[in-house]
């Protein structure tokens, strides 16, 4: 493939049908990552959500949402912060649950990791029903941070993700509009 040749993010995103079950389309992420333009399309494509934004903080969600989160918190020159899954971090943490399609799980985050007033982007790789981030804001928000931004490089707008988080500025680089 020639340098010259411009593509756009979703060219390189292998669909999968029915994967994890049948009538799903699994959009993986792994095939953009394994491309060293596609990662950088996706990276830029992301950053490029925040421009002229004042941003104190990034926020990335376990684990896809570090990959993305990495490089745009050191381009931006900003402290990285990690929301995980409970048990994974150290320090004092606080937790926030959320619904799953079958159960509850629990995310937590370093008590310091967002001080009072700081204005915090999250990101991940997919918005699907919303509930990771939403969790996610919740937690920032407990600590006194603001979420000025939600990024996303993919929506899966049928399963009605950007319903859920009505109160706050959701953005993706490509939308599907079926689940």
């Amino acid at each position: 493939m020639g340098s010259c040749e411009k593509k756009n993010i979703e060219d390189y995103i292998i669909s999968i049908p029915d994967f994890p079950e049948k009538g799903i389309i699994f959009r993986d992420v792994t095939s953009v990552l394994q491309d060293e333009e596609g990662f950088k399309l996706a990276v830029d494509s992301l950053q490029d959500l925040l421009k002229g934004m004042d941003v104190d903080v990034i926020a990335a969600a376990e684990s896809r949402g570090f990959i993305f989160g990495a490089p745009i918190a050191y381009n931006l020159h900003k402290p990285l912060v990690l929301i995980r899954k409970k048990g994974k971090l150290p320090r004092e943490t606080i937790e926030q649950s959320y619904d799953l399609e079958y159960g509850s799980a629990v995310l937590e985050m370093h008590k310091d990791s967002v001080k009072p007033g700081q204005k915090v982007v999250i990101i991940d790789d997919l918005i699907a029903t919303g509930g990771t981030v939403e969790a996610a804001a919740k937690m920032i928000e407990k600590l006194g941070g603001k979420v000025v931004k939600m990024i996303f490089l993919m929506e899966l707008a049928g399963l009605k993700g950007r319903d859920r988080l009505a109160g706050y500025d959701v953005a993706s680089v490509i939308r599907y509009e079926g689940k």
